[in-house]
């Protein structure tokens, strides 16, 4: 999926290229003429993709647990470093996620996509609520996020 549009301070062309993958990738183009491009990037996607390639990174080489209940059960051992809660995760669950991770001193961060939007960013083929990650392995993680500097021991 590809549109054009002519941009209005200049000349130029603005060309925007969507592919509909799992990832969203959005890609913008500004076309100074028929054969050269030059990148923009697009802030929000760009967050996007890089949280699921750490939680990529996270799936092959460290150590999670899926699920509230899973979850739930590593922060009150302390074993858990950071918390994903998805955006439609209910309320309740999510307070009660999030005063556990209080009381740990664990980073919770809130995933922008929905529970399968985190299912598929986790490679699995089910919908995935709550995420805790107990090791990273190879990822950046757990330093990445703002909320868990205390997290990292």
């Amino acid at each position: 999926f590809a549109y054009c549009r002519p941009l209005l301070s200049s000349n130029r062309y603005q060309l925007h290229l969507w592919s509909p993958r799992a990832t969203k990738e959005a890609h913008s183009f500004i076309l100074t003429s028929r054969k050269t491009a030059i990148m923009v990037k697009k802030g929000k996607k760009g967050g996007l993709e890089s949280i699921n390639s750490r939680l990529a990174l996270v799936m092959k080489s460290g150590k999670f647990t899926l699920g509230s209940k899973t979850s739930i059960k590593c922060l009150r051992s302390g074993k858990a470093k950071l918390i994903i809660i998805c955006n439609n995760c209910p309320p309740i669950r999510k307070s009660e996620i999030e005063y556990y991770a209080m009381l740990s001193k664990t980073g919770v961060h809130h995933y922008t996509g929905n529970n399968v939007e985190l299912g598929t960013a986790c490679g699995k083929l089910h919908r995935v609520s709550v995420l805790a990650i107990t090791d990273a392995g190879d990822s950046d993680i757990i330093k990445a996020q703002p909320g868990a500097e205390g997290a990292t021991a």
